[in-house]
C-alpha cells in the first residue's frame, strides 16, 4: 500500500527552509536520519553553537559578582537577554514587567506555584488546572494547594473542561464553571500531544478581567509568534531547549499587573550564564529567520502528514478530527501530530520507525491523568525538517497499514 499524494508546499518556503536547514550541523551531518522529536528538544543552529563557544572562550565569569571585564560582560549579557526575551515576546511595557531565568518550563511553573501563588490566594479561592495537559502544568498547582492547606488556607481546584474528542479547551463550559472566587487559571498555548493552538485568548473572556492567567508556552515560543501584547495573560513560561537554545535554560515573563509582584524566593545563586548566552543567540536567530515563516513551514508539514494519514484506516490521529485535511478551515496543528496504529503497539511502532531512520517519541508524553490512557507515537517538527522526510515517513507508515 502506498501513501496518498500530499498537498504541495510553496517554492519560496522550500528555498527559505533549505538555507536554514543547512545551518544545523547535527541534522546535515546525519542525512540518513530524520529527527522528528522537536517537541521534546530542538536541535541547535550553528549560530547558537558559535555563541556558546565565544562566550566560554572570551567572557566566562559569574554575573553580578565582580568588577573586572569578564564579570561585567557576563552581567551585561544577563540583563541584555532579559530585555531580549521581553522584546521577543512583544512586550510593549518592559518597564513594568519582569523576566526571570529558570532551567526551563517545569522549574518556571513550580517557581510561580511555590513562591508567588501562596501570596496571591486567600481561603476559599479557586484555581483552574488543565489535567489533560503536560504534567509540568498540573503537578505544581496541586502542590500549591497542599502547601496552602498545611498553612490553613483551603483553596478549590477546578478542572479545566475539554471538548470531547478534540483535546481543545471548552471555553463555554469554563465560563459556566468560573465564578467570583476564580483567581488563577493555568493554561497551555500549544498542546504537546494534540498539536492544537488552545485559543487562550478566549480564556480571558471566560474567566473575566481579574483572574490571573499563567501560560505554558513550551511548545509555542520558538515555533510561532507569541505576543503578550495580544494575549492578555499574566505569566508566560518557556524552555530554551525547545526554542533552539541549550538545555537548562528558560524564562518566566511576568506582566506584574494583577496580584503581588513576581519575585522568586530564596537566594539568587549563580545563573546558567552559558545557557543565557545560547538563549540570546537562539532568539536572535529565530527573529532573523522569521518566526512567522517557521510556523508556516511546520504547519504545512503537519498538514501534509495528516492529509496522508487520514486516508490510512490503520491509524488513529489524536486531537481535533476536523483539522486533518490540508484545506481544513480549522487547521491549527502547530507542527505536532500524534498517532496510533490500530494493531501495532506504539512502543513497537517507534522501534520500527527508528529502524527506517525516523526518531519519534512513543509513550504517553507526560500527559496528565485526564488525558490519554494509551501510549501513542508523536511526530514533532521544526524548521530543519523537510517535505521529503514527511513523504518518506508516510510511505513507511502506509507499508504497515
Amino acid at each position: 500500500m502506498t501513501a496518498v499524494t500530499a498537498p504541495a508546499i510553496r517554492d519560496d518556503l522550500r528555498q527559505w527552509q533549505q538555507a536554514l536547514r543547512a545551518q544545523f550541523p547535527i541534522v546535515t551531518g546525519h542525512p540518513e536520519l530524520a529527527y522528528l522529536d522537536s517537541a521534546a528538544t530542538a536541535q541547535k543552529p550553528q549560530a547558537v553553537l558559535d555563541a556558546v563557544q565565544t562566550y566560554l572562550t572570551t567572557s566566562n565569569a559569574n554575573a553580578g559578582r565582580g568588577t573586572y571585564t569578564w564579570a561585567n560582560r557576563t552581567t551585561e549579557l544577563v540583563e541584555r537577554t532579559r530585555e531580549r526575551v521581553a522584546r521577543f515576546l512583544g512586550d510593549q511595557r518592559p518597564d513594568r514587567s519582569a523576566v526571570h531565568f529558570t532551567s526551563g518550563t517545569t522549574e518556571g511553573l513550580r517557581t510561580i506555584a511555590r513562591d508567588w501563588l501562596p501570596r496571591f490566594l486567600r481561603d476559599g479561592d479557586e484555581i483552574v488546572v488543565p489535567d489533560a495537559d503536560h504534567q509540568a502544568n498540573i503537578a505544581p498547582w496541586w502542590e500549591a494547594q497542599r502547601l496552602l492547606a498545611r498553612e490553613g488556607t483551603h483553596i478549590r481546584v477546578v478542572p479545566m473542561p475539554y471538548q470531547s474528542g478534540s483535546g481543545d479547551y471548552d471555553h463555554r463550559a469554563l465560563a459556566e464553571r468560573a465564578g467570583p472566587r476564580t483567581r488563577f487559571v493555568a493554561t497551555t498555548h500549544v498542546h504537546h500531544v494534540y498539536g492544537g493552538d488552545m485559543n487562550v485568548q478566549r480564556i480571558r473572556r471566560a474567566v473575566g478581567p481579574d483572574a490571573v492567567i499563567c501560560l505554558d508556552a513550551a511548545q509555542s515560543v520558538g515555533h510561532l509568534p507569541v505576543s503578550v501584547a495580544e494575549l492578555d495573560v499574566d505569566f508566560v513560561v518557556f524552555s530554551g531547549h525547545k526554542a533552539l537554545a541549550l538545555p537548562g535554560s528558560g524564562a518566566v515573563w511576568a506582566r506584574q499587573a494583577r496580584g503581588p509582584a513576581f519575585a522568586p524566593g530564596g537566594w539568587n545563586g549563580t545563573p546558567n550564564t552559558v545557557g543565557i548566552a545560547s538563549l540570546e543567540a537562539a532568539l536572535d536567530w529565530l527573529e532573523a529567520a522569521g518566526v512567522e515563516r517557521v510556523e508556516q513551514w511546520t504547519v504545512a508539514l503537519a498538514a501534509r502528514l495528516t492529509e496522508g494519514l487520514r486516508r490510512l484506516d490503520a491509524y488513529e490521529i489524536l486531537g481535533c478530527p476536523l483539522s486533518l485535511a490540508a484545506d481544513s478551515a480549522v487547521q491549527r496543528r502547530q507542527g505536532i501530530v500524534t498517532l496510533r496504529h490500530r494493531a501495532i503497539d506504539s512502543g513497537d511502532l517507534g522501534f520500527i520507525l527508528f529502524s527506517h531512520g525516523f526518531m519519534v517519541r512513543s509513550d504517553n508524553h507526560c500527559q496528565g491523568d485526564a488525558g490519554e490512557k494509551t501510549g501513542s507515537v508523536r511526530v514533532s517538527l521544526h524548521v530543519y525538517n523537510t517535505v521529503e522526510e514527511i513523504d518518506r515517513l508516510l510511505s513507511v507508515l502506509a507499508s504497515l497499514a
